[in-house]
């Protein structure tokens, strides 16, 4: 059995390592909103506008089903870090899925005909 090149066996096991180190991953999306309201006399309709907010919101699929849930400064705060974290995940496992077709071809000749 051909082993996959040492370069590449290196890369693997840095790309692991970095996952190693990383802490909770939450799904979905932070987003902060300002908005105007239905009030004509607001700050938020003057010139410049003051508007609302910010409104601090997590968005994200469940069973194909977006779920919203708002959350405080502190919440925001505290879980930023885990939204970074899931990012980062997602593009280490895609660096780790192109790495391991690359071992693959270069191991079997797997690449694309």
């Amino acid at each position: 059995m051909t082993q996959p090149p040492a370069d590449l066996e290196r890369e693997r096991q840095r790309l692991v390592a970095e996952i190693t180190q990383l802490g909770f991953v939450l799904p979905g999306t932070l987003t902060a909103r300002r908005t105007r309201c239905s009030s004509p006399g607001c700050r938020c309709h003057a010139q410049p506008p003051t508007l609302h907010g910010p409104y601090l919101t997590w968005t994200r699929k469940i069973a194909g089903k977006t779920i919203t849930r708002q959350l405080t400064t502190e919440q925001a705060e505290r879980y930023t870090p885990w939204f970074q974290d899931a990012r980062k995940l997602r593009t280490l496992i895609n660096q780790l899925e192109a790495l391991s077709l690359q071992a693959a071809d270069q191991t079997d000749g797997w690449g694309p005909k």
